[in-house]
């Protein structure tokens, strides 16, 4: 019976058997992905004192930042932070402990991020964060590396129908330096009207020039020319070119397309960002990016996939064969199925049911032997 103390507060679940099972498939095969490409795990903290994330965060906004649980320290008497996102202290690692390590340097990342309260649409508080960051390197070939890394990553876990979107992140920064300026009380107004797609309230806030923004958008080859067409003088030439070039290295590994206004989710990207879909999901399973970690300054490429969401479109792994052990039965024989990628479950008192444990096989006489 549930008692009312047993109830988990809002937003917070068990995983039970075959969904912990599918995630911990997906989580393995995800990081042999990275650990394969050169991307060495590191292990942050839970928590940490609050200035030290947030002063890793450039570009997050206040009220993203509110969404940490604080508490305060008992031995230092600082506040401290449970974690909402993992990137923040990766950079930390790469600004201090890794500062003399040689770059690009590859990390990986695994680890469970809370949140005080979710969106609507994404109820969920906690979440389990899965990712890698090149750092050290702002070029072309480095934000291929990451998107087709993700790519890989995500089809290892067996997702399939796999698309990438891509942005640019700086846009309106671009253009409004130069080819259709903007008064600086102006730029915020803008990005907020092309970023919700409101074509009425961008000639409101002074962005009619930025109009043509909102329909370049698609497949990419059809976007990218759209694009290219509003590109006066050239300002966005070279980033142009940089996401064509990216497109090349995916190949035909992925759908592509292009939202060039889209800055959901990328407040502290600098010139591109990614969002990652699959087939059977209808939120995004990863994003990611180019950035510059906060305090160093250095550039750095990585992305981030959302564990437990893509874990929903992942395959149920196959179970292992099961078998029972009986009482006394022979240990040496049991070790040896184990190695053999049996699992085993011992009997511990008369009356068991093997099938109702899961069990297929029964030991006797050293071999498994079917019920």
């Amino acid at each position: 019976m549930t008692k009312p103390n047993d109830l988990l507060p809002e937003g917070l679940e068990d995983r039970l058997p075959l969904e912990a099972a599918r995630i911990t498939a997906a989580m393995r095969a995800c990081l042999d992905v990275l650990a394969a490409h050169g991307y060495d795990r590191v292990r942050p903290p839970l928590l940490e004192f609050e200035a030290a994330l947030v002063g890793r965060m450039a570009g997050v906004s206040v009220g993203e930042r509110s969404t940490m649980f604080r508490f305060v320290d008992p031995a230092s008497l600082r506040t401290l932070a449970l974690r909402s996102d993992m990137t923040p202290q990766i950079g930390r690692i790469a600004a201090t402990s890794l500062a003399a390590a040689p770059r690009p340097l590859r990390l990986a990342y695994c680890g469970d991020t809370v949140v005080i309260k979710a969106s609507q649409l994404d109820p969920a508080r906690e979440r389990l964060q899965l990712g890698a960051e090149l750092i050290g390197s702002d070029t072309v070939a480095a934000a291929g590396e990451a998107v087709m890394l993700a790519i890989e990553a995500l089809k290892a876990a067996g997702l399939t129908g796999i698309s990438v979107d891509f942005t640019l992140p700086d846009l309106v920064d671009t253009l409004a330096a130069k080819a259709f300026p903007l008064a600086p009380e102006q730029i915020e107004g803008v990005r907020r009207e092309l970023d919700t797609k409101d074509a009425g309230g961008l000639r409101a806030a002074g962005g009619s020039a930025y109009l043509p923004l909102l329909y370049a958008t698609g497949p990419l080859e059809g976007a990218l020319a759209a694009l290219r067409d509003v590109d006066a003088g050239g300002a966005l030439k070279s980033r142009l070119d940089a996401l064509e070039a990216i497109a090349g290295h995916i190949g035909d590994a992925a759908r592509i397309t292009l939202d060039p206004t889209e800055r959901h989710g990328f407040e502290y990207q600098s010139w591109f960002g990614f969002t990652l879909y699959a087939e059977g999901q209808r939120r995004a399973v990863g994003r990611g990016g180019t950035y510059r970690i906060a305090g160093s300054e250095e550039p750095a490429t990585g992305f981030t996939l959302y564990l437990d969401r893509l874990a929903e479109a992942a395959p149920q792994p196959e179970a292992p064969r099961t078998c029972y052990l009986p009482l006394r039965h022979d240990r040496a024989a049991a070790a040896r199925l184990r190695f053999e990628g049996w699992r085993t479950i011992a009997q511990l008192a008369e009356g068991e049911d093997p099938r109702a444990l899961g069990c297929d096989y029964v030991l006797e006489g050293g071999e498994p032997v079917a019920i």
